[in-house]
């Protein structure tokens, strides 16, 4: 029986702000920075929340998501899963797939548990997004979210939505430039000893999308949390749509660590500054197009800024 070979990995070789780090770290940060603002000018979203997210769910739920009440706690349970897995390609979600690359990487060492990084994950996500319904459940009808009236200008809800995105996006963007090695990591000791921090720490940030989501599909399952008054409803339905929000990128991140057979794995093994390359690049990428998409380009959207938009 063959031995399957273990990969050469540098000792230091890690996914967050240990190295080692590339060569030309800084031309690595201005491209994914200007891929994040290209994406952001190109982005459309009638296209991916109606085309995409709208007939997902339709599809999944055999019926007209927007247009059909949820009918119960069981109903709306359903509708958190599905919405949550809907919305994975909005630009409400879209920063998650940066989370991909730190997974990818994390496995250039093929001996740890694919499954362990997803579950760190899932830990800073599901503690984020169950007490932010757990709140919703509670005080929910008195929350900007909750009101879904049309006003021109700044609202509370999007005021809500920049001060969300704007944090996360600001996180992902120092992330990136830590794993470049370009800022150095203020928390080097904790991440040492609990290396498993950063990675709860991205699914915190994507447990926080809930925070500012605007969503057509995430306000229905909001409104119906906040006007059952129920903690537990409010717990679940959240835990569920963020969990929905992950699934591609989970298949994804299993795809590329067993589907390629490895490839993936040898190819960053092979030169290990490329871990920290592909990481920041796109922690940078993810960050930059939250903070311009949701505080940049929302401003222009209201004219109260210019900001170049391809209409589409």
């Amino acid at each position: 029986m063959a031995v399957e070979q273990q990969l050469p990995v540098h000792p230091r070789a890690t996914f967050f702000g240990e190295g080692p780090y590339p060569h030309r770290r800084a031309r690595i940060a201005v491209g994914a920075i200007l891929a994040g603002f290209v994406l952001t000018a190109i982005w459309s979203a009638p296209f991916v929340d109606s085309v995409i997210g709208d007939s997902v769910a339709n599809n999944l739920l055999g019926h007209d998501a927007k247009a059909t009440p949820i009918s119960g706690v069981l109903a709306g349970t359903l509708f958190a899963f599905v919405s949550g897995l809907a919305g994975s390609f909005t630009a409400c979600n879209i920063a998650a797939f940066g989370a991909v690359a730190p997974l990818v990487g994390d496995q250039a060492d093929r001996r740890r548990s694919a499954l362990k990084p997803l579950g760190w994950i899932a830990v800073g996500m599901l503690t984020v997004s169950i007490g932010y319904g757990v709140i919703v459940a509670l005080v929910g009808t008195r929350m900007p979210q909750f009101d879904t009236s049309k006003t021109t200008g700044l609202t509370p809800r999007g005021i809500q939505s920049m001060v969300a995105f704007g944090v996360v996006g600001l996180v992902f963007l120092l992330m990136g430039l830590i794993a470049l090695g370009l800022v150095r990591n203020p928390f080097a000791g904790f991440t040492r000893r609990h290396p498993a921090a950063p990675l709860v720490l991205m699914g915190a940030l994507i447990g926080g999308f809930l925070i500012g989501r605007p969503y057509p599909l995430f306000r229905i399952m909001f409104r119906s949390a906040a006007e059952q008054h129920d903690v537990l409803y409010g717990a679940a339905a959240f835990a569920l749509q963020s969990l929905g929000n992950i699934v591609v990128m989970a298949v994804l991140f299993l795809v590329l660590t067993y589907a390629t057979g490895g490839r993936v794995q040898r190819w960053l093994a092979a030169k290990p500054a490329r871990v920290a390359a592909v990481t920041g690049a796109a922690l940078l990428v993810g960050g930059t197009f939250t903070l311009l998409y949701w505080d940049v380009r929302v401003l222009g959207r209201l004219g109260i800024i210019w900001f170049p938009m391809v209409n589409w």
